[in-house]
């Protein structure tokens, strides 16, 4: 769905990008609240209001969801879809490298040599397009903060954007209050077809979080991690095909080397998930048969081996005592 979302802005012309923005801001809303009241499930906005560290968070997201949806939106009304599909492609790399300087996290090897073709890309396609690719970066940089944060207030994602949608709803109906005192709305003034895609606005914002959430319970992670390669896919090629959007060779060189920084950390990714599965399969293996031999005892006695009493556990680190646990 994500994928095709650039073929539903350009039916609310004549609408502008900010009155786009504020109708998304205040139909999502709607739309998640009504979803909220069919499912019962409110206690966390009690939670949240007595929170006020993660309240300032959700305000934080809310305010960089606003400039990553303004410039999408603006992006691909503008003509620049393509340029609006970057963003997403690079914006893996930019978490990686936030979560370094920020979190202070160690790359493997393979990791850094993705960030290194990814800067490398942006240098190229900084002189393909005769200036840095700034509605790629403001994209991938708000929604990588976006993560960062939302991570940091684990909230669910309808609830998290009911939170977020929540904060803005009042900026974004007085601004449309406004634009209408002054003339400028088209909400009413280009027939009722037009006023329903304007209202559908938050559906089409919240229908994929949900197929998305729906889908997060059901599909392997690894799977889930390729499937969301999939909208900024879908979006370059609606950029080149549909719209007709150019690519000298230059950009091509750019997002081939982008492909490469991804093919390089889903190659990176995968290998390390089966070291993990490996590793999690023998210590399972390891804990069943030493299970069974505490039950069966050593050969030719009868019952249970006897529990030595002053041996270490297997998970405590080296030098600790058992005697430091209760």
């Amino acid at each position: 769905m994500w994928g095709l979302v650039p073929l539903f802005w350009p039916l609310l012309k004549p609408a502008g990008a900010a009155e786009i923005l504020a109708h998304r801001m205040v139909w999502s809303l709607a739309f998640v609240a009504v979803a909220l009241i069919v499912v019962r499930r409110w206690k966390w906005a009690g939670e949240l209001l007595r929170q006020p560290r993660r309240l300032a968070l959700v305000t934080v997201a809310a305010a960089v969801i606003t400039v990553n949806w303004g410039v999408y939106i603006w992006a691909v009304n503008s003509g620049h879809v393509v340029e609006a599909s970057l963003g997403y492609f690079i914006n893996p790399l930019v978490t990686i490298a936030m979560g370094v300087l920020l979190l202070k996290e160690r790359l493997r090897p393979v990791q850094w040599v993705a960030v290194g073709v990814g800067l490398a890309a942006v240098l190229v396609l900084t002189i393909g397009y005769g200036r840095p690719p700034w509605i790629s970066l403001c994209l991938a940089f708000s929604f990588a903060v976006y993560g960062l944060v939302k991570k940091k207030v684990n909230l669910g994602g309808v609830e998290s954007l009911a939170a977020e949608t929540a904060i803005q709803f009042l900026p974004a109906l007085g601004y449309l209050l406004w634009l209408a005192g002054h003339g400028g709305s088209t909400f009413t003034d280009e027939g009722l077809g037009h006023s329903a895609l304007l209202a559908s606005t938050g559906i089409v914002t919240a229908l994929p979080l949900v197929c998305f959430g729906a889908a997060a319970i059901r599909v392997p992670l690894s799977t889930l991690g390729l499937l969301q390669y999939m909208a900024p896919v879908f979006q370059f090629l609606l950029g080149v095909l549909y719209f007709g959007e150019a690519m000298p060779p230059e950009r091509w060189a750019g997002f081939a080397l982008v492909w490469l920084a991804l093919v390089l950390l889903t190659g990176d990714a995968w290998r390390s998930s089966v070291r993990t599965a490996r590793t999690a399969r023998t210590a399972r293996s390891a804990r069943t048969a030493l299970a069974l031999a505490a039950e069966t005892g050593p050969p030719g006695t009868a019952g249970p081996a006897p529990k030595p009493e002053s041996v270490p556990s297997a998970v405590e680190a080296p030098g600790a005592s058992p005697l430091a646990k209760p």
